[in-house]
């Protein structure tokens, strides 16, 4: 009799358990499928021809479809007086040179505010939190006339320096670094004779990776839709998302080119989350500090 209702104990254990499990999955499922929706929208209408793209009410997906659209772009865009790979060349040295620069820059001040005492550390980092409450419409004025007095327009470095110094990069890898990197795991690393340097690169980077993969996706986002029309005026130095622009500007003909020109600029930022979300599972999924 006892071990009857033992067995019915765990049976019920058992079904309750897998009956929990189907229910978060199918919660997750929930929200995975609600998330995906505007990604499917934006590549249905990609795929619509032009009298289903103003059909009212909108549907949801493509009846018809089509790679009218896409060929329609490309023809618009090999007769841009500068090739079309020109725009996509800046866009990508502006991607790469800014996440990189953004990334090292406000690391290296991050350790400096969360891990050493100097003058006046609490004050310049207040400056930092209150520059986070500005939107970049309030500073424009000011950059431009920075950007203006330093000979930097119809440059590379309007697109790049601004964003390296980004106030938002900063706050987030001192936070992370105060919580996850131990002052003790510091203090012995300097007795076995290791550097600044040294600790930074081997041991403070590698721990704080989940932060700084993080900053990768920002970056890259904010950079690759980034069109800075204000400082740069040369049509040899504008990016992709000016060019697209552009595109769009044409009106109703152009809306099926608009709609793959959508599909377009989704894809690297795209495929960076992509790649750095496993990443950033795979240093959660494991300790941070190996023996």
């Amino acid at each position: 009799m006892m071990k009857f209702k033992l067995r019915l104990k765990r049976t019920s254990h058992i079904n309750r358990s897998i009956w929990g499990d189907l229910f978060i999955y199918f919660v997750f499922l929930f929200f995975c499928v609600a998330m995906s929706l505007p990604l499917i929208y934006t590549i249905s209408n990609a795929l619509k021809p032009l009298n289903e793209l103003f059909i009212f009410p909108p549907r949801f997906l493509v009846q018809n479809p089509t790679t009218r659209n896409f060929s329609q772009l490309f023809e618009l865009m090999s007769n841009f007086r500068v090739p079309f790979t020109r725009y996509v060349l800046n866009t990508v040295i502006i991607t790469a040179a800014g996440t990189a620069g953004h990334v090292i820059f406000s690391s290296m001040a991050a350790y400096a505010f969360a891990k050493h005492n100097f003058f006046g550390s609490k004050i310049l980092f207040n400056m930092v939190v209150i520059a986070l409450m500005f939107n970049s419409s309030v500073t424009s004025i000011p950059n431009f006339l920075i950007i203006a007095k330093l000979g930097w327009i119809n440059t590379y470095l309007p697109y790049i320096i601004p964003p390296i110094a980004s106030a938002l990069g900063l706050y987030l890898m001192k936070q992370f670094m105060e919580q996850m990197v131990p002052d003790a795991l510091l203090e012995a690393a300097k007795i076995d004779g290791c550097t600044e340097a040294r600790i930074f690169v081997r041991i403070v980077m590698p721990i704080v990776k989940p932060a700084w993969v993080t900053l990768i996706i920002f970056s890259v986002q904010g950079l690759w839709n980034m069109s800075a029309t204000s400082f740069v005026y040369s049509e040899k130095l504008k990016t992709l998302n000016y060019a697209l622009s552009q595109i769009l500007a044409g009106g109703v003909a152009r809306a099926g080119a608009g709609a793959a020109a959508a599909v377009l600029m989704m894809i690297v930022p795209i495929v960076i989350f992509v790649i750095s979300q496993s990443n950033v599972l795979e240093t959660m999924s494991t300790s941070g500090m190996k023996g």
